[in-house]
């Protein structure tokens, strides 16, 4: 029995692996899904044959209640509510971890007997389950306006009180260490974690949300990781290290493309609209209409489309789709600009178009496209805001200088789809909107779009 759980084990980590490599583009990211799933059966029921397992009924009871849970869940949620559900499901895989580190806490009397490598990963595995569950949580809160998307910050007593509550459950952690099994203390450090959780998040603004999202997405990874250590349960260890690890590259590689620190985005303070103060507008921008911008793009030898949230929420991404076919049709060159922190969770933008069944080779990585722009004759920001800010380059008081944008004043002329002159989540104005080139086209994102599609069909 021993050498069959090994080798579905060993099947499974197969699939996983083979499975992530398949998430690198949209052509082949569902066929990496259903092979990474199929890997996560393999290694659930490699576990379920361990020797001395047991509580079938309740484990059945515990699969069937998140399956009624998650399938309708992920079927019917939204595109645009998309980046929130991806946080409450990883904050989930956390929690769960903190509990199951809470459960062998209680079946062994606080570690009595136990290695001492089982009792310290398993209270990491507590501590970090329990920041990322209750950080999750504050994110999904942000992402579906429950909460304020602005930083909620208590100022310079802030990081203070992080370090406090990091302390207690440290303290509450050596306590179990040295022997003392009172339940009391996994209750204060799971608290503790809890409270961190939390109090890390709120100061963070919507800015940063794709940041956050990855990096507890890493967390709940780690924790994983450590809980399959203490258990050993290689499926957990290695599935565990899998999340951990990529998570983690991910957070750096997004860190970098806002030109900011992991520790500066945990510390919090930036975004969210309110967290800028601004000064009423008093300079002019140029508005135009659907007609004037699709006779300038029918005219175009290359444009060049740039997503951002605003699309998502407007569900633009069939109608933009439908444009750019005519435009081609036309012999126009079309692609899209995809900035890493566009939306509001990696690879937002990559989702929504290749939803829309766009050509994988239309999608332009930020690094790949900004050549581009000095030789482009229109292009069309649709909902992009501080991705496509100038001021990241110009002005060293503004909040994102230097941070990489896609450079699309450098076009010959660009049309801003926008439902109003509001900021993003930054909080400050867009000087690309003042720009001689830039006209304005005001309103949804999705009508303006299929009133171009209709203008172009009709030339």
């Amino acid at each position: 029995m021993t050498t069959l759980i090994d080798a579905l084990y060993i099947v499974a980590f197969a699939f996983f692996i083979y499975g992530l490599m398949g998430l690198t583009g949209p052509r082949t990211a569902v066929r990496g899904n259903w092979i990474a799933a199929t890997g996560m059966v393999i290694a659930v029921v490699a576990t379920l044959l361990t020797p001395g397992m047991s509580n079938w009924a309740l484990i059945a009871l515990g699969i069937v209640l998140g399956a009624l849970i998650g399938v309708p869940a992920a079927r019917r949620v939204k595109m645009t509510a998309m980046p929130q559900m991806v946080a409450l499901f990883n904050g989930v895989g956390g929690g769960a971890v903190a509990l199951i580190a809470w459960v062998e806490f209680r079946t062994s009397a606080g570690y009595a007997g136990k290695p001492e490598y089982v009792a310290v990963a398993s209270l990491f595995a507590a501590l970090i389950g329990s920041i990322s569950f209750w950080g999750s949580l504050i994110a999904f809160g942000k992402l579906q306006e429950i909460l304020p998307g602005r930083p909620i910050t208590l100022g310079a007593a802030q990081q203070l009180l992080n370090i406090v509550l990091l302390v207690v459950a440290l303290g509450a952690a050596g306590f179990i260490l040295a022997g003392n099994g009172a339940e009391v203390f996994m209750i204060v450090l799971l608290l503790a974690a809890a409270v961190l959780g939390v109090m890390v998040v709120l100061p963070i603004g919507g800015a940063d949300m794709p940041v956050v999202i990855s990096l507890l997405n890493a967390c709940t990874g780690l924790s994983a990781a450590a809980m399959g250590i203490a258990l050993q349960n290689t499926a957990l260890i290695v599935a565990g290290m899998i999340v951990g690890a990529s998570g983690s590259i991910l957070t750096n590689l997004m860190a970098k493309a806002m030109n900011r620190s992991i520790p500066a985005i945990v510390a919090g303070g930036f975004g969210g609209g309110a967290a800028v103060a601004r000064v009423p507008e008093t300079r002019p921008v140029r508005s135009t209409s659907a007609a004037d911008t699709a006779i300038q793009l029918a005219y175009a030898g290359q444009v060049i489309v740039v997503p951002g949230y605003g699309m998502a929420v407007a569900q633009a991404q069939h109608t933009v789709r439908e444009m750019a076919d005519l435009l081609k049709k036309r012999g126009v060159s079309v692609a899209y600009a995809i900035h890493p922190v566009a939306g509001r969770m990696p690879g937002h933008m990559n989702v929504l178009l290749a939803e829309a069944d766009v050509p994988y080779e239309q999608l332009k990585e930020m690094d790949e496209i900004n050549s581009e722009f000095a030789h482009t004759d229109v292009s069309l920001v649709i909902g992009a805001n501080d991705v496509t800010n100038p001021a990241a380059e110009t002005d060293p008081s503004s909040p994102i200088y230097g941070m990489p944008i896609l450079k699309v004043n450098a076009s010959r002329s660009v049309i801003v789809l926008k439902r109003s002159m509001s900021s993003g989540f930054a909080g400050i104005d867009n000087e690309l909107f003042y720009d001689p080139k830039t006209s304005m086209l005001f309103g949804d994102a999705k009508s303006s779009v299929a009133d171009i599609v209709e203008q172009l069909k009709a030339l």
